[in-house]
């Protein structure tokens, strides 16, 4: 499956845009749409890279998400879902939030705000994205 662009403007919305590198909440250098890979402080990007990183990094993040389909058999809106938050946090969190695989989707749903600290504190960005990935992910297609 690929991210569709109710997906992608989830992700973009969420992470805004930067062209110059800052540290996240986390204490990450990013840059662009929360690229973090190979980022220094003071590095400064187009919006053209901005834009190829993140198509670059939606599919590490979709390749993550896929791999469960075989369980899950995901639709549109849960796999848009996942991968807004794999981006954001990871695939090892995404492993975790479907205990392998053997969480039923009611289980994913209830537990998917719980991912709402970075650096150990509870951030209210997180909080409205996990619950705005929540509402996509129990929208039905």
């Amino acid at each position: 499956m690929k991210t569709s662009q109710r997906g992608i403007n989830l992700i973009k919305q969420f992470e805004g845009v930067r062209l110059t590198a800052y540290k996240c909440p986390a204490g990450v250098y990013t840059i662009g749409y929360g690229h973090t890979r190979g980022v220094k402080r003071g590095m400064k990007i187009t919006e053209e890279e901005a834009s190829a990183y993140l198509t670059a990094d939606l599919l590490n993040s979709e390749r993550a998400v896929e791999r469960y389909d075989s369980v899950y058999h995901w639709n549109q809106n849960e796999f848009d879902a996942l991968v807004s938050f794999t981006f954001n946090c990871g695939a090892t969190n995404l492993r975790s939030l479907l205990r392998n695989g053997r969480r039923n989707r009611e289980q994913i749903a209830a537990i998917l705000p719980l991912y709402r600290k970075a650096g150990g504190k509870v951030l209210k960005g997180l909080e409205r994205r996990r619950a705005a990935e929540k509402t996509l992910f129990l929208e039905r297609v």
